[in-house]
């Protein structure tokens, strides 16, 4: 029996080990299509045919709290993501925004914004609107915080924060590299312990191929969120988009390395949901990221081309599609209040 058909039996079985799961990373697509198909079954199985697409509108706006400034200038994205969100600087402001949101049919926020020289977002100062928000509306809040310490963790719970979406980085030269933090991996793992001390529900975020495009120590991520206790009802995956004019070469992640931790991830939790996330790589190679991560079994994804559903559709006739106006970084009991309308789909569907 071959070297791959050994490996394959130990996935068949559910006898593989951390060693096998970085085997995948070095296989070829001939030879990694079996383990695609297997991930994609075990997700049938315990998911089914469904297929959550998540549209975010104006019905759940990205707020940025620093507006376009952040102190790190990280390699990757130098503040350019902030671009892209509703500035907001204070906390007045931002009460007002959220109720108007609320009184127009909104669904929820993404609280975000750039970090401090510590790596974390400075949101305490906007917590106490946050608390008063979550009693008077269903709003649902996402709150990136970066690195935070146990005092913004502690507020975090008591004002009723719905989800803290996390990047895990287990990568010692992507924090120094890439982030230009002086921080190490016990900083990480500080940040997790603070949230789960408090109850937090973390939707933990891996971004694959930030070492400049291409596979590094995302097992090593994996690794540590299935040591740390966890245990995540969601995981969300995004992928670099190679900065234009970063002073180091960055490549474009390969769409079957996205597949390959996709695989894995499936693997090490085959009872939790998997997302694409929106932040991966547009152009020619959109159709064929989404391709390959919904045969490598992921339950949602945001924003997709209509050509990949249209695919998704022939390869896997039984398959269902359900449409929210949302983050795909919201726990399934938030759904209710984030189906899509059709007027929100109208210009995506038509």
């Amino acid at each position: 029996m071959s070297k791959n058909k050994i490996l394959l039996k130990k996935f068949k079985t559910g006898t593989q080990s951390w060693s096998d799961y970085n085997e995948i990373l070095g296989l070829d697509l001939k030879d990694l299509k079996p383990f695609l198909t297997l991930a994609n079954n075990l997700k049938k199985k315990n998911f089914g045919n469904l297929l959550k697409i998540y549209i975010p509108n104006k019905r759940f706006p990205a707020i940025s709290i620093t507006g376009s400034e952040c102190s790190l200038h990280c390699e990757h994205c130098n503040k350019k993501y902030l671009d892209g969100m509703k500035p907001i600087l204070n906390s007045n402001e931002l009460k007002t925004y959220l109720m108007d949101l609320h009184n127009n049919d909104g669904i929820g926020v993404l609280l975000s914004g750039g970090c401090l020289p510590d790596g974390s977002v400075p949101l305490l100062n906007y917590l106490d609107s946050i608390k008063e928000i979550k009693k008077k509306t269903n709003l649902i809040i996402n709150a990136h915080t970066g690195l935070l310490n146990e005092e913004t963790a502690r507020k975090l719970a008591q004002v009723g924060v719905d989800i803290v979406s996390f990047d895990i980085n287990m990568d010692m030269d992507v924090i120094r590299d890439i982030y230009h933090l002086d921080k190490d991996l016990d900083d990480y793992k500080r940040a997790i312990g603070y949230m789960q001390k408090y109850g937090i529900n973390i939707v933990p975020h891996i971004c694959i191929g930030l070492h400049y495009g291409k596979l590094h120590k995302e097992l090593e991520s994996i690794k540590f969120i299935k040591e740390s206790g966890l245990n995540p009802s969601l995981i969300v995956l995004i992928a670099l988009i190679p900065p234009k004019n970063a002073k180091t070469k960055f490549i474009r992640p390969k769409p079957v390395d996205i597949a390959k931790i996709i695989s894995i991830i499936r693997f090490v939790y085959p009872y939790s949901e998997i997302s694409l996330g929106c932040m991966r790589p547009r152009g020619d190679v959109k159709i064929e990221i989404e391709k390959y991560a919904i045969e490598a079994g992921i339950n949602r994804i945001e924003i997709p081309s209509k050509k990949t559903l249209k695919w998704a559709k022939e390869l896997y006739p039984d398959i269902n599609y359900n449409f929210f106006s949302a983050c795909c970084a919201i726990p399934d009991e938030f759904e209710k209040f984030a189906k899509s309308r059709d007027l929100d789909l109208k210009n995506y569907l038509k």
